[in-house]
């Protein structure tokens, strides 16, 4: 199971006090290329600046209730989220059959792709190592947010 290590405070008590992500497009401003890679066949490129790209306003979409988290473990890795890289999770977003979640399971943090019919709620990992988390009548869910994206560093 991925366990989720907040860089901030979960409690609901001391949200509220909490530094949310902040917008401030004097610092993360960076050169946008118009040309796209090609991942495939190297091509010839005449790469120029667009116009520029506020990371912030890319990654948070409701800067009031989005937060950051580290991953913990292995058990997303099908959903490209990896040990060490950093979650935006915003909590403004209704959770819907799909999604992948910031899940709280009897009080133990989590993160899933959410799976809900036909009366029936399971948290699936994106690892085949790792089972799918059928909720039982006397389990407690919270979803705590839903995933909007992620940041990973390669090391270089």
């Amino acid at each position: 199971m991925t366990i989720i290590v907040p860089l901030i405070s979960t409690s609901e008590s001391t949200l509220p006090r909490v530094q949310r992500a902040k917008l401030d497009p004097s610092v993360c401003i960076l050169p946008l290329l118009q040309y796209r890679i090609p991942a495939g066949f190297p091509s010839p490129a005449e790469g120029y600046a667009e116009k520029g790209l506020d990371i912030n306003d890319y990654l948070v979409r409701n800067k009031a209730s989005t937060y950051f988290f580290r991953v913990v473990g292995d058990s997303m890795v099908g959903a490209r989220i990896h040990d060490g890289d950093m979650l935006v999770v915003d909590r403004s977003i209704k959770p819907k059959h799909g999604h992948i979640v910031l899940a709280v399971i009897n009080n133990e943090y989590t993160v899933k792709r959410l799976y809900a019919g036909n009366g029936v709620i399971e948290l699936h990992a994106e690892n085949p190592a790792y089972p799918s988390i059928r909720l039982r009548e006397n389990d407690e869910l919270q979803v705590w947010g839903v995933v909007v994206g992620t940041v990973a560093r390669f090391i270089v």
